[in-house]
């Protein structure tokens, strides 16, 4: 699903981080861990093609990367840290256009479900920013997971959701693998590192694979 060989992110010819390498594939979830301004965003970024890389390579499905491409984007659903949603629709229109957009044939069906399933039901017809900041992220979580997709990158999606959705992402999470799919996210959460991650890469000013429980002991308090 997604291969990077010595690949070097950064802006203005200056890396942020090591080279990294890592094989991702179908049916499986990587996380990324590592310290704040690691550059765990700026990797996702380079691998869904938001980021020309400085040097090295990444491929999703099997190909060079084009996020404008209709191919790719029918298979690549990504959550950033950003607050990417229309300001002027509903949180209900929101969902709704998004699902339409990618061509899903029970779009007023899927939205109901997920506007229910990340407690949004009572603020379907609300603008996002009249959202806590909590909402907000509901939201933004419930757009990448109403689109159809192969592959699901996340950029740490624990970020203002209580225990209980937390406990809930987890849970998402493990039955997207289980339908065949993959997960590549940059978390901080060693709860939910513990609970959905098959491999684990490191990235900072050294990168390499770490095994998950290795993963889990460097994100407690004082190690990164």
């Amino acid at each position: 699903m997604v291969r990077a060989v010595d690949l070097r992110v950064g802006y203005a010819g200056a890396p942020v981080c090591a080279p990294v390498s890592f094989s991702l594939p179908a049916g499986k979830i990587m996380a990324l861990v590592g310290p704040n301004g690691a550059g765990k965003s700026t990797v996702l970024r380079a691998v869904l093609g938001l980021l020309e890389p400085l040097s090295g390579t990444v491929q999703v499905l099997g190909r060079a990367v084009d996020e404008r491409a209709v191919a790719y984007r029918a298979q690549v659903a990504s959550v950033l840290d950003d607050d990417a949603w229309f300001p002027a629709l509903t949180v209900s229109e929101h969902l709704y256009l998004t699902a339409r957009g990618h061509g899903v044939a029970d779009a007023e069906e899927e939205v109901d479900e997920l506007l229910e399933e990340f407690g949004l039901a009572d603020h379907a017809h609300a603008l996002p920013t009249a959202l806590s900041s909590g909402q907000r992220r509901r939201l933004l979580l419930a757009a990448g997971l109403v689109r159809p997709r192969s592959l699901l990158v996340l950029d740490e999606p624990e970020q203002r959701l209580d225990v209980a959705m937390r406990g809930h992402l987890a849970d998402r999470l493990n039955a997207e693998k289980v339908a065949g799919g993959s997960v590549l996210l940059a978390t901080h959460d060693p709860q939910l590192l513990a609970a959905v991650a098959d491999r684990a890469v490191l990235v900072g000013d050294t990168s390499g694979t770490l095994s998950v429980d290795d993963a889990v002991e460097a994100l407690q308090p004082g190690v990164l």
